[in-house]
């Protein structure tokens, strides 16, 4: 890459002003108070009163100590994720030095067709005017006009563009340089190019926007193996896991816009507050309110979030009917999940999909059987015999009803999903079958997955977690099928059990199994498994599970010397990520769209390669033609 000239982006002013905040009072102020109300303000800055304070909530000064520091190594872990990912990002694509439309270039795909909706709001001449502009999209598939925020769940794009304009504006109003523009001399007879970093270039703020809802994630994985394992040496664990193994837990790094960069940091919020419940003897109506946020926040931008939650409303189905989870907290979440997805369809414009997937009919399904679940005792006899009638229930009565609304609303939006379900159990073909099994990620899982998890002790770890798990889980079984006047172990209304394992354990062991059928079935769908394998991972801390190794700091010494085996092939693994060395350039692509901004007509149809199309769109403002690709309603 040639030489980087700085170059002050046009209307800003210069860098130096960025030091004088109009939010700083001038020194010439006096900050005197008013007669009467010094004494009040003095006594209220006394030293005391942050003892006082530490007395209202009962910390000491060694608990207050551990929360902050176990605050720190939270913060921290976001802060290394997010420097990691936009390291990784800038490193293979050299992103800093593009120009504006190689930067709408890199973004290949329908991933460029989703940066095209936010590009399409920040450039309209309000935000609403841009809101009703992809609502009445005719471009995408001319001449139909859809509603490309219903079509594409593009409600990311909608919340960025919305901060992206009040950022700009707000920093324009106090005169603050929002970015720094540079010419880029490329070389080889090439015209130089403009390229700008900073917040007020649309793309930066894009993809910083992903990277720092990224960063929290990792914040998270941290406070969720910490409370998980009761340790915060079982956050450590979590994090050091999911940076070993990097390249199979997430592709944020590569690509941004995908709906599961946005998505997935949602489903780590909601499973650890589903943990705190699971856990909590009388959650409170606060903490259900925020279980459903997280979940319209995880189902709104991504359209197979139901199918994971349907993992995981069966996961806690299981749990229930094993007796680990009691009939009226089941049925709180159950509402919860209701109420969010009611919220969700309204919120995509009566998307049909939504209530006829399988997460829905389940969701019915589990309700009627808890609710009758007095006439299953009465019929069946206690033990296995109730719980596989249960089951079997559970199972027909949701393909039933799921048959019975898509007949009645004639939906058939997830018809490729089921075709494709279908595919890997039998000879069953069309066109969208054979269109995703083309791609690896749709395919099988490959052998070399395992074997990446093996190098790292990811999969040892949780086998052996999973079977301390599952030993447990046996002896629980056992007993109650000692005693035939119990329907099943039971569990008190406030949560208290005499269980040998304890109902959240059971729940990620089954959620962990569920993980792992879709990723064998689906390649891609590891990116669920390896991060929930981290978690699992964090209880090798757990006194629980692992007291029987002796006292604590002997059982941490062991967590440490496995901590090192795996930084091992761990650190091996960051960096080779850290040795990909790349720089996106693609001569002939942009002599493509040069070609169609000069000769054709604003309103034309362009029907060309596959892979550009999305980018057509962007950098030319022509439509694309439609294609199955765009159409994937859950796979995306």
């Amino acid at each position: 890459m040639g030489a980087k000239n700085r170059k002050q982006a046009a209307g800003k002013t210069p860098a130096t002003d960025r030091e004088r905040s109009p939010l700083v009072p001038p020194h010439g102020k006096s900050n005197v108070r008013r007669p009467g109300r010094e004494s009040k303000a003095f006594h209220g800055a006394h030293p005391n009163g942050l003892s006082s304070v530490k007395q209202k909530l009962g910390l000491t000064p060694s608990a207050v100590l551990k929360l902050s520091s176990f605050l720190f190594l939270a913060g921290l872990s976001g802060y290394l994720h997010w420097y990691h990912l936009s390291r990784l990002f800038e490193n293979d694509r050299h992103f800093s030095h593009l120009s504006n439309l190689e930067k709408e270039m890199a973004f290949r795909t329908e991933m460029g067709l989703y940066y095209s909706y936010y590009k399409t709001i920040i450039e309209a001449p309000t935000f609403l005017e841009g809101l009703h502009m992809i609502m009445n999209d005719r471009l995408t598939e001319h001449p139909l006009v859809i509603n490309t925020l219903k079509r594409f769940n593009l409600y990311p794009e909608v919340v960025l563009a919305s901060w992206y304009r009040m950022y700009t504006s707000t920093m324009g109003y106090f005169g603050i340089p929002t970015k720094m523009c540079w010419s880029i001399n490329r070389g080889e007879g090439l015209s130089p190019v403009d390229s700008c970093e900073g917040l007020g270039d649309p793309a930066y703020f894009y993809v910083t926007c992903v990277f720092l809802l990224n960063g929290v994630m990792m914040s998270l994985f941290f406070i969720y193996g910490a409370y998980l394992s009761g340790s915060r040496l079982g956050g450590i664990v979590t994090t050091l896991l999911f940076f070993f193994n990097h390249g199979e837990s997430t592709r944020v790094m590569w690509t941004p816009p995908l709906r599961e960069s946005f998505a997935y940091p949602f489903l780590v919020l909601q499973m650890l507050l589903l943990t705190y419940i699971l856990r909590t003897r009388s959650p409170s109506r606060t903490a259900l309110v925020a279980l459903g946020i997280s979940n319209v926040c995880f189902m709104l931008p991504w359209q197979f979030a139901q199918f994971v939650l349907l993992t995981q409303v069966a996961s806690l189905f299981a749990s229930y009917i094993l007796g680990y989870l009691a009939a009226a907290k089941m049925q709180s979440i159950l509402v919860t999940h209701m109420v969010t997805l009611g919220v969700c369809f309204l919120l995509m414009f009566g998307n049909s999909m939504l209530l006829t997937s399988f997460y829905a009919s389940s969701l019915i399904s589990i309700w009627v059987i808890i609710a009758l679940r007095d006439r299953f005792a009465q019929i069946f006899k206690p033990g296995i015999i109730i719980w596989l009638m249960q089951g079997l229930a559970w199972v027909g009565s949701t393909v039933l009803l799921k048959f019975v609304l898509s007949t009645i609303l004639g939906a058939s939006d997830d018809a490729h999903i089921s075709g494709l379900i279908k595919s890997k159990f039998t000879s069953y073909k069309d066109f969208h079958t054979m269109m995703y099994t083309c791609a690896a990620e749709f395919d099988f899982i490959e052998l070399e997955t395992p074997v990446r998890y093996l190098k790292t002790l990811l999969l040892p770890v949780n086998l052996l977690v999973l079977a301390l798990i599952t030993a447990r889980l046996f002896q629980d079984i056992i007993r109650t099928l000692r005693h035939e006047e119990k329907a099943s172990v039971k569990v008190d209304d406030d949560g208290g059990t005499d269980l040998v394992v304890k109902g959240e354990l059971v729940y990620h062991s089954l959620q962990l199994l569920a993980f792992a059928l879709l990723a064998v079935l689906i390649m891609r769908l590891k990116l669920f498994l390896t991060p929930h394998m981290c978690i699992m991972g964090s209880l090798l801390c757990s006194r629980q599970l692992f007291g029987w190794i002796g006292e604590r700091l002997k059982h941490q010494s062991v967590v440490l010397a496995v901590i090192a085996m795996m930084a091992v092939q761990g650190v091996a693994n960051l960096q080779a990520q850290w040795a990909i060395i790349g720089e996106f350039s693609n001569l002939p692509q942009e002599e493509l769209l040069d070609w169609i901004q000069e000769n054709t007509r604003p309103d034309s149809v362009f029907a060309g390669a596959m892979p550009t199309m999305a980018s057509v769109k962007l950098s030319t403002g022509r439509p694309i033609v439609n294609h199955p690709h765009y159409e994937d309603a859950g796979l995306r």
